[in-house]
This record gives structure tokens, C-alpha cells and sequence, in this order.
């Protein structure tokens, strides 16, 4: 909690500062509220991406075509979306995290030490989708509380996605 209101704080007075004011219908506070979730699902989201890109270099075993194709399409994905969330930060008025350092700082999302057989990658996308995906709804929770419906577009989309491809690789496992 203290890490999200210290967050918080340092947009608040990012939003405060800087140039010509923003009136688009949300006050300093709130703007600062949502870009600090945002900053939390884009340290997820990158996470996840740099996650599933490595295991599409990596994988192994007699899944191997499907499993590289699939992370492919996952990890693209991602990427793509990275700049929507990024950018609804901006839009928002304030600067989106874009360092390891910010990222490492921001996720929850916990990364292998280690090159994990091709089974095990299925489970750590699962965990991290999921991961992302409950970002994802505090996120929501409070652009819903702001009454920032592009945000909760936004997120309402990317939940439908990492569902989607939660339960995708869970089958795989089944």
C-alpha cells in the first residue's frame, strides 16, 4: 500500500508541474490514481512479454512448433499493446515507466532464473497472464471510480486477452 501511495505521490506532483494544465474531465488526483495502476499493468505487461519472448527462443521438446508459434503470437501481442498503455498514461498527463530499474520495481510478477523445460514455461505464462489479469481489475477498479471510461476500455480489453490466453495455455497443460 505504502508503495502505491508513494507512487501516487510522485505522479501527483509529475501532473502538477508541468506545462499547460489538462482539463479533460478528471482532477490532478484522479489522473495521478489511474496512471499509477497503469504504471503497475505496463511493468506487468513488459514483464509478461520479455517472459514469453524468452520462452519462444527457449523451448524445447515435442511441443516445440506449437509452443513457438503460440508464444509468438502472445508476445507480439503484448508488444502492441505495451504502447496503448504507455500512451494512455500520457494522454493521462503524466510519464509512463519505461526502465528495467521502474519495471522491476512496479511488477508482480516474479521472472525464472533459469531456462524451465517446456511444461513449466506453460504454468509461468498461466501465473503471469493471471498476474496480469488481476492488474489488470484493480486498474479498472479505480478508472471506474474516476469515471475514466478510456481506461477502463483499455483494460477491459486487455482482461478479455489475458484470460483468453490464460485458459489457452491451461489447456495445454491439461
Amino acid at each position: 500500500m505504502a508503495k502505491a501511495n508513494k507512487l501516487e505521490s510522485t505522479l501527483l506532483a509529475q501532473a502538477s508541474t508541468k506545462g499547460l494544465p489538462i482539463d479533460i474531465g478528471l482532477t490532478e488526483k484522479e489522473r495521478a490514481t489511474v496512471a499509477a495502476e497503469l504504471s503497475k499493468m505496463l511493468a506487468d505487461s513488459y514483464t509478461l512479454y520479455l517472459m514469453t519472448h524468452n520462452f519462444h527462443w527457449n523451448v524445447t521438446g515435442p511441443l516445440f512448433n506449437t509452443l513457438h508459434l503460440m508464444f509468438m503470437d502472445q508476445y507480439t501481442e503484448e508488444w502492441q499493446a505495451l504502447d496503448s498503455i504507455a500512451e494512455r498514461i500520457r494522454a493521462l498527463g503524466l510519464y509512463a515507466p519505461g526502465t528495467y530499474a521502474q519495471y522491476a520495481k512496479l511488477s508482480s510478477i516474479s521472472e525464472p532464473t533459469d531456462v524451465p523445460v517446456a511444461e513449466k514455461m506453460i504454468e509461468l505464462l498461466v501465473k503471469g497472464n493471471e498476474a496480469v489479469a488481476r492488474t489488470a481489475r484493480a486498474a479498472l477498479k479505480k478508472a471506474d471510480d474516476a469515471g475514466d471510461e478510456p481506461t477502463v476500455d483499455l483494460l477491459t480489453q486487455r482482461l478479455d486477452i489475458h484470460e483468453k490466453n490464460a485458459w489457452m495455455l491451461r489447456s495445454l497443460l491439461q
